[in-house]
């Protein structure tokens, strides 16, 4: 059985943990920072397929002792590369150095990379290139007070960017994000959800492709199709994997997104339609937005960091929407602690959460 760690953003931990027991991953168990599991080499690929809040899929190729740079020197040369990493591959070497190591990251990785080009040198006679920007092969190294684990990343490009997006750049929410916000948020799949701030649509198109049951890694190429022993043999494994996913498909509730921006609008159309979607977007502002009776989920991402008069009338839209909308569930992902002061009720649930950077909570009121 081979193990594996999905890495998530900070305080999504509980949230991918809950994601990859209920896609029936074994093993699975809580840890700060990612959620590890085991299983075959087919399910570390379905993780990439599957997971939607996972930010990397990595598999755990040996763990040493490493007291020294020159001890994790000694044990990167004699472990196993060659199966995956031969020289017609390029790769990259990363690392993590907890302060309890007392090693820099990038002396580490030095080590490492040293050590896989002398182990190459041995078993092949030369080595690989390196390639910083888009390796066939990317190495991880995680270092604590005299050990280390070393890593496959699985992923290649970072799984946030699940190759829909064709309109408005690079999103202020990463889909993975938006992704664990929605299971946060207690979302049961069939409740009505509105995002009146929708931009250029991510949590829209991340709550309909959930709700369908559609495998987010559909539509791109993973890492671990670049590496030696992934062969005709394995790619036809992966497109039966695939085709079985496409089978899986359910019909998602009423999912609207609404935005003052025309272009917003747009764009977030444009994005709907290459995630193979029909989504419902419409401009108008958050003020016109009324309950008729039905319970819905409104989920959204609040602007933050404009002009101060703005987000003032921003937050104070969102305030009266929380008295207006009764019987409503509205979840807030906050990026400026002013907007929960401004709104002046207190949350049934708070969450701390990091966009990127930014320190942000995630905000929830029954009304």
């Amino acid at each position: 059985m081979q193990e594996f760690y999905v890495t998530a953003a900070p305080g999504t931990e509980q949230a991918l943990r809950d994601e990859l027991c209920e896609l029936r991953f074994r093993s699975v168990r809580l840890n700060r920072g990612g959620i590890p599991f085991f299983g075959e080499w087919e399910d570390g690929w379905r993780a990439c397929l599957q997971t939607r809040i996972g930010q990397r899929v990595m598999a755990v190729l040996a763990r040493v002792p490493a007291n020294t740079l020159d001890e994790l020197y000694h044990h990167a040369r004699n472990t196993d590369w060659a199966t995956r990493l031969t020289p017609a591959q390029t790769f990259a070497v990363a690392a993590f150095a907890h302060e309890s190591a007392g090693v820099p990251p990038d002396l580490a990785a030095l080590k490492v990379k040293d050590a896989i080009v002398d182990a190459q040198r041995d078993h092949f006679g030369k080595r690989s290139d390196i390639d910083r920007e888009e390796p066939d092969v990317r190495v991880f190294v995680y270092l604590t007070r005299g050990k280390a684990t070393l890593y496959l990343d699985l992923s290649g490009t970072p799984l946030f960017k699940r190759g829909y997006r064709v309109c408005g750049g690079e999103a202020p929410l990463k889909e993975t994000l938006a992704s664990a916000v929605l299971r946060m948020s207690g979302w049961d799949r069939s409740t009505p959800l509105v995002d009146p701030m929708c931009g250029s649509g991510t949590l829209v198109i991340e709550a309909a492709l959930w709700a369908a049951n559609i495998a987010p890694g559909l539509r791109r190429s993973f890492g671990f199709q670049k590496w030696a022993d992934f062969d005709e043999n394995a790619a036809q494994r992966l497109d039966a994997i695939k085709g079985e996913l496409r089978r899986l498909h359910g019909q998602p509730p009423r999912i609207t997104g609404f935005d003052l921006d025309a272009e917003a609008v747009a764009h977030a159309q444009e994005n709907a339609r290459s995630a193979g979607l029909r989504l419902a977007f419409r401009q108008m502002p958050i003020r016109e937005l009324q309950s008729d009776g039905t319970r819905r989920l409104l989920v959204t991402t609040p602007p933050y960091g404009h002009r101060l008069d703005a987000d003032n009338a921003v937050y104070q839209e969102l305030r009266a929407a929380v008295a207006r909308l009764k019987g409503w569930r509205i979840c807030l992902l906050a990026g400026n602690p002013k907007l929960v002061r401004a709104i002046g009720v207190r949350p049934t649930e708070e969450y701390p959460l990091k966009n990127g950077a930014l320190d942000c909570h995630l905000v929830i009121y029954e009304t």
